[in-house]
C-alpha cells in the first residue's frame, strides 16, 4: 500500500521506484502483486508510458485514511499498557468546548490512567467515524425539534445533560439592544451554513439571524460555534450559541442574550457507546443520566 501511495504521488514508475529505493522491475513486481490481490488491473502498461486507472485515483483519499489507521493500530499494539487505556471519541466541535472538559474530569477521577483521543468534526463526519469503528463513542448535541439519532441495538444512548441554543450579541453591538430586546433586521450576524446541524435546527423553526441565505445580513458563515463565539464577543454580529458555551459571558455582561425576544432551541448532550467495548460502557455508566 505504501508503494501504491508513492506511485499515486509521483505518477511515474521510475520516480516511484527511486523513492522506494528499489529497482523499477522490482517495484513493478510489487504493483503486480497488489493487482493480483485486488483481482483487477490498476495500471495500463503501454510501450512508452504507464497510465494509472481512475478506480485507483478516485480512491486515493480512502487508501491514505486506511494506511493512517493501520499505523495507529501498529502503534497501539506496540505501546499497549493495560493500565493506560485509550478511548477514541468522535465529537462535534461545540460539545468538545462546552461539555467535554467536565466529562473528562469526571472520567479521570474514576479512571486515573484513562486517555482520550478526541476526533472533532461536524455531526455527519462524527457519525461516519463512529459507525466505521474508528471510535467507540460519539458525543453530540441533539435538538428537541429534530430528535435523537437512530442506531441499531449494538449502540447504547445516554444523556449527559440539557442545553439551549440561544441568540447572543456582544461587543459594541450590545448597545443597540433596547429594553424590548429586538434589534434591527439588518444587524450583522454570524450564521451557520444550511447543511450544518445547528443550521438545520435554526432553519426548522425559522429563527432570525441563524442561517446563511435566510435574509440575514451575514458577516460570516461558519459551522464552528467556538469561532462564532469569538466573533460575537468582538461585536461583529449576532450569533446563536449553546448556553453552556456562553453563560459566563452572559453573567458578566460581555454577552447579552436575546432569547426573550427571538426564542431558544432546546438541546440535549447525547452520548453513544458501542456495547461491545468495555471501557465505553463503563464511561456510559459514569456519564449517562439515562439509556
Amino acid at each position: 500500500m505504501d508503494d501504491v501511495l508513492v506511485l499515486l504521488e509521483e505518477g511515474n514508475m521510475s520516480r516511484a521506484a527511486a523513492r522506494r529505493n528499489i529497482t523499477q522491475p522490482a517495484f513493478s513486481r510489487r504493483i503486480r502483486g497488489f493487482e493480483d490481490w485486488l483481482g483487477v488491473t490498476v495500471l495500463d502498461r503501454q510501450t512508452n508510458r504507464v497510465e494509472i486507472s481512475d478506480a485507483l485515483l478516485s480512491n486515493e483519499a480512502e487508501i491514505r485514511a486506511l494506511m493512517a489507521r493501520l499505523r495507529e493500530l501498529r502503534t497501539k499494539i506496540a505501546q499497549f499498557d493495560k493500565a493506560r487505556q485509550t478511548v477514541e471519541l468522535a465529537a462535534q466541535h461545540a460539545p468538545v468546548c462546552a461539555t467535554f472538559p467536565d466529562m473528562a474530569l469526571r472520567a479521570r477521577r474514576s479512571f486515573p490512567g484513562l486517555q482520550f483521543r478526541v476526533r472533532a468534526g461536524n455531526l455527519n463526519d462524527c457519525v461516519s467515524m463512529f459507525l466505521r469503528g474508528d471510535t467507540s463513542m460519539l458525543l453530540c448535541y441533539e435538538a428537541e425539534s429534530i430528535g435523537p439519532l437512530q442506531f441499531g441495538p449494538e449502540i447504547r444512548r445516554g444523556i449527559w445533560g440539557n442545553d439551549y441554543l440561544v441568540p447572543v450579541v456582544g461587543g459594541a453591538l450590545r448597545y443597540i439592544v433596547p429594553d424590548a430586546g429586538e434589534v434591527p433586521a439588518d444587524t450583522p450576524a454570524i450564521v451557520y451554513p444550511v447543511g450544518s446541524y445547528f443550521g438545520e435546527v435554526l432553519q426548522k423553526n425559522d429563527r432570525p439571524f441563524g442561517i446563511a441565505g435566510s435574509g440575514a445580513n451575514a458577516f460570516s458563515v461558519s459551522a464552528f460555534s467556538s469561532g462564532t463565539r469569538e466573533l460575537v464577543l468582538q461585536g461583529l454580529g449576532i450569533g446563536w450559541l449553546p448556553f453552556s458555551m456562553a453563560h459566563r459571558e452572559i453573567e458578566s455582561g460581555e454577552l447579552i442574550s436575546l432569547a426573550n425576544r427571538y426564542g431558544q432551541e432546546a438541546l440535549q448532550v447525547a452520548v453513544y457507546a458501542n456495547r461491545n467495548v468495555e471501557m465505553a460502557q463503563a464511561l456510559m455508566e459514569l456519564w449517562s443520566k439515562g439509556a
